[in-house]
């Protein structure tokens, strides 16, 4: 007569498996982390936008009613002054220096250059058309860049230019600060880019983003 053994076994006692609780408390450590990291980069990149507005706007301002900065009091553009007049005629350098002599104080000029200084820091400043923002203001800034030459040791009259760098000033880091905003789609934070995006003629046109 053949005596069968019980199928079932005794599970036994186990501990309990804390490498996987472990493990998953370091996978969503980790997730908040990144999250963090990404919420901070995005909020740095906000008020680097905003500062670079005011930047912009402030310029604008001074020139536009001579706050007595950069623009002396009475010489506003509301008071008949000019823009360019100063800056571009009192061009000592460079290749385009006869260039920015002719354009100086003309009227297309001035117009060109104040409503590129409204029209980049308002977008900067709302985070809005960022891309188009980051273009025009490279273009500017190249142009400024070009006024002040800073290769040259020595301007025109052959005193020295007073230059600290042949290559790299404030106008190329402008100009990189601004790329790397619309890059980093920098008005998604403290600004109106995201409501930006949603529009359906910038759906259509992405430069416009």
């Amino acid at each position: 007569m053949a005596v069968h053994q019980p199928t079932h076994r005794n599970p036994g006692f186990h501990l309990p498996s804390y490498r996987r609780n472990r493990d998953e408390s370091q996978t969503e450590s980790a997730v908040s982390d990144g999250a963090d990291t990404r919420t901070a980069q995005a909020y740095v990149f906000a008020s680097a936008r905003v500062l670079m507005g005011f930047v912009f706007l402030w310029a604008f301002l001074d020139k536009t009613f001579g706050f007595g900065y950069s623009t002396a009091s009475g010489k506003g553009w509301i008071d008949g002054g000019s823009p360019t007049q100063g800056f571009l005629g009192n061009v000592a350098v460079g290749p385009m220096e006869s260039t920015f002599h002719a354009w100086a104080g003309a009227a297309w000029a001035d117009w060109l250059f104040m409503l590129g200084l409204l029209g980049i820091g308002l977008a900067l400043t709302t985070g809005v058309a960022l891309r188009v923002a980051a273009f025009a203001g490279t273009v500017m800034m190249a142009l400024m860049w070009a006024a002040e030459w800073p290769p040259a040791k020595h301007l025109s009259d052959g005193t020295a230019s007073m230059s600290t760098n042949p290559f790299a000033d404030y106008h190329l880091v402008y100009a990189v600060v601004l790329i790397a905003l619309a890059a980093a789609s920098a008005g998604d934070t403290l600004g109106l880019g995201r409501w930006w995006a949603r529009l359906p003629v910038v759906r259509d046109h992405g430069w416009l983003r």
